[in-house]
């Protein structure tokens, strides 16, 4: 959805890459144990925020990210306490940099969840934990909207189109194709 958005968008709107494709894309190593997981999470924090200072350097009005800072909480083993010093932050201070939060509901597996992404290892189950923690991570956040997950990705895409759309300056939303 989020190429779709890239393709269409103006020049003022920039679209992110995934920090997880680029970090495990790349071959950072994935693993289970404790103090790995909280490796992987340091990391795609550093790659999120240095891939949003690139935005802010190329004077994008508006940045959309497929996930922000805080995400990372949803994936970090142990107390979140621990994340944020480790960071050199606070939920509040990232929750504080996103002017809006669009969260799109992971599928169940009946529903359209699958490992088309090579960076998905999830199960069904876990996705759906991961995507109820990412729900509370985010609860503090003045304006998250939450997009319902559907049997059809496109209802769930033009539903994530129209907020994006309404997020836009009033100059790049003539520029971005209108859903249906």
């Amino acid at each position: 959805m989020l190429e779709l958005v890239r393709a269409t968008a103006c020049r003022h709107v920039r679209v992110l890459p995934e920090a997880a494709s680029i970090l495990f894309g790349g071959g950072f190593p994935r693993r289970d144990g404790f103090e790995e997981r909280r490796a992987a999470q340091r990391a795609l924090f550093h790659v999120q925020r240095e891939l949003e200072t690139l935005g802010e350097i190329e004077g994008a009005a508006i940045m959309l990210c497929d996930r922000g800072t805080v995400d990372g909480l949803a994936y970090w083993p142990g107390d979140p306490g621990d994340l944020w010093a480790a960071v050199h932050s606070s939920l509040k201070a990232e929750q504080q940099r996103y002017a809006a939060v669009i969260h799109l509901q992971t599928p169940s597996e009946g529903v359209g969840y699958n490992h088309a992404n090579p960076i998905r290892t999830e199960t069904a189950r876990a996705a759906a934990l991961i995507d109820a923690r990412i729900t509370e991570v985010w609860a503090g956040h003045p304006r998250v909207t939450t997009i319902p997950a559907s049997d059809d990705f496109l209802v769930k895409a033009n539903a994530a189109l129209d907020v994006i759309r309404s997020e836009l300056p009033g100059c790049c939303r003539l520029h971005v194709v209108p859903a249906g």
